[in-house]
């Protein structure tokens, strides 16, 4: 799962980046100060795989990762090439996911590239920013499909249609995020185009420590502006969090408990992206190690044993599973087999978040 880090200038964006991964980028207060991306992997937080842990005996654990890229902000104008804008927007077509970095704290010593704190109007004007760019990606491949289906080849004509209601969405200034596509194909090639606006929204309000549950003026609009896009809000102070992350784990905790807070950041946020993207995760365990992998709601058996390795979906037989749950209640694998919990399941069998899994397969 990859997710892209976004915001006007001096928002926070460096900050909260170099908290999760613990990358220790140099971050400054004057705009465009992330040329190029920033890339970390971090680890996921599951509580699930200590759990597993305890009952299965392995050399190491694997949690799923999470790639973070930290894009420069995008200030009014971007999509013109302001800032740098063009390069800037280039990277984040290829995320899952948009982690879009919003201000709701006020600090005389951090400039803001508006002037003053205002969340909304700040959503609006990367929003926009990201419209225009992807409306002049529409209006150039519409062009040239239009020269296409000229031949009359029904997947150009197709190309056509869906590229038009995509002008038309964008032009109306409306995000694509809103529009479906009955027809597999058309779906599918819709994902194809790759456009920003049609990537799913994690909103990240930036609080002040004074605000940490995010309860305040400047985040309740946010969580009513989510609401109505279907998207995510959580609330964190990425300063706080880069203080937490310098910190040896029992300081960790320490501080952690004192502020009121359960867990660093990440685990808040990995939580709220998987609910976005519509993800849950399913285990593998063994003497050699116990990982977490991701996958999306509603995967079968098949597809989840692709992600670990396309042969195995190729060459799926069956699979048995159970939960992590039936591993705590019984102890152990063999009580769950004889328990008669251990199931047996084959290639129509939808994956539950939780299932721990041995794969048979034949390739």
């Amino acid at each position: 799962m990859e997710a892209g880090i976004v915001g006007l200038p001096n928002v926070g964006k460096s900050t909260l980046f170099n908290a999760l991964t613990a990358a220790g980028i140099a971050t400054e207060n004057y705009l465009y100060s992330t040329v190029k991306p920033n890339v970390g992997a971090v680890a996921i937080p599951d509580p699930r795989l200590d759990t597993i842990r305890r009952y299965i005996e392995t050399k190491k654990i694997v949690p799923a990762m999470l790639q973070l890229v930290d894009i420069a902000g995008l200030p009014r104008g971007a999509s013109q090439g302001e800032g740098l804008g063009n390069q800037f927007l280039a990277h984040i077509r290829n995320v899952d996911a948009i982690l879009h970095v919003v201000r709701c704290f006020s600090d005389p010593n951090v400039m803001h590239v508006e002037g003053g704190v205002d969340p909304l109007r700040d959503i609006d004007i990367l929003d926009t920013e990201l419209m225009l760019a992807d409306l002049q990606s529409v209006e150039s491949m519409l062009d040239r499909a239009k020269k296409n289906a000229r031949t009359g080849d029904s997947q150009a004509k197709l190309r056509v249609e869906l590229l038009a209601a995509c002008e038309t969405r964008l032009s109306d200034g409306q995000p694509v995020r809103g529009l479906s596509f009955d027809d597999p194909q058309a779906a599918k090639m819709f994902r194809e185009l790759q456009l920003i606006t049609a990537k799913r929204v994690l909103y990240v309000a930036n609080v002040d420590e004074a605000d940490l549950a995010g309860e305040g003026p400047l985040v309740q609009p946010i969580r009513e502006r989510a609401e109505a896009e279907e998207a995510e809000v959580v609330a964190i102070s990425a300063r706080l969090e880069a203080e937490i992350a310098e910190l040896d784990e029992s300081d960790r905790s320490e501080m952690l408990a004192s502020v009121g807070l359960q867990e660093p950041a990440l685990g808040v946020l990995a939580r709220a992206a998987y609910r976005l993207l519509g993800y849950q995760s399913f285990f593998t365990a063994g003497p050699k190690e116990i990982r977490a992998w991701t996958i999306p709601i509603g995967a079968t058996a098949p597809q989840a044993a692709g992600v670990i390795h396309s042969d195995f979906e190729r060459g799926f037989i069956r699979v048995e599973v159970h939960s992590v749950d039936d591993l705590v209640q019984y102890g152990s694998e063999k009580a769950i087999r004889d328990a008669g919990k251990m199931r047996i399941e084959g290639k129509s069998y939808v994956m539950q978040d939780s299932d721990v899994c041995h794969f048979l397969f034949n390739v």
